[in-house]
C-alpha cells in the first residue's frame, strides 16, 4: 500500500480512537458515580445552556483574524524590509495566531463572567 493512502486512514483512526476512549471513559465514570448513589445533577455543574458553541465560535473567529493579520503584516514586512520571506511568514502567522487566541481567551472569560 502507498503511504499516501495510509496516512489519512491512520489519522482518522487515531481521532476516532481518542473520541471513542473519551466517551466510553466518561460513561463508565458516570455509571460508577450513579452506582455509588451520587446525584445526577453533578454532571451539569459548570455548564451553561448554549454557551459552548459561543465559546468555540468566538475563539475560532479571533484565531482566524489573527492568522489573517499575521499574513498581512508578514506581507508588509516582506515588501518593505530586507527580511527573509521564509522566516517572516511563519513567524508572523504563529505570533498573531497566538495573540488572537489570547484575546479570544480573555473575551471568553469576560463573556462567561457577565
Amino acid at each position: 500500500m502507498d503511504a499516501e493512502f495510509l496516512i489519512p486512514i491512520s489519522l482518522f483512526a487515531a481521532i476516532f480512537g481518542m473520541v471513542y476512549l473519551y466517551f466510553s471513559t466518561r460513561n463508565k465514570e458516570r455509571l460508577a458515580l450513579i452506582e455509588k448513589g451520587a446525584d445526577a445533577s453533578i454532571f451539569n455543574i459548570g455548564k451553561r445552556a448554549g454557551s459552548s458553541w459561543k465559546v468555540i465560535v468566538l475563539n475560532l473567529a479571533f484565531l482566524l483574524m489573527g492568522i489573517g493579520l499575521g499574513v498581512f503584516i508578514a506581507n508588509i514586512l516582506d515588501t518593505y524590509t530586507g527580511l527573509d520571506e521564509e522566516a517572516v511568514y511563519p513567524a508572523m502567522i504563529f505570533f498573531m495566531a497566538g495573540v488572537g487566541l489570547y484575546i479570544g481567551f480573555t473575551q471568553t472569560r469576560k463573556a462567561l463572567n457577565d
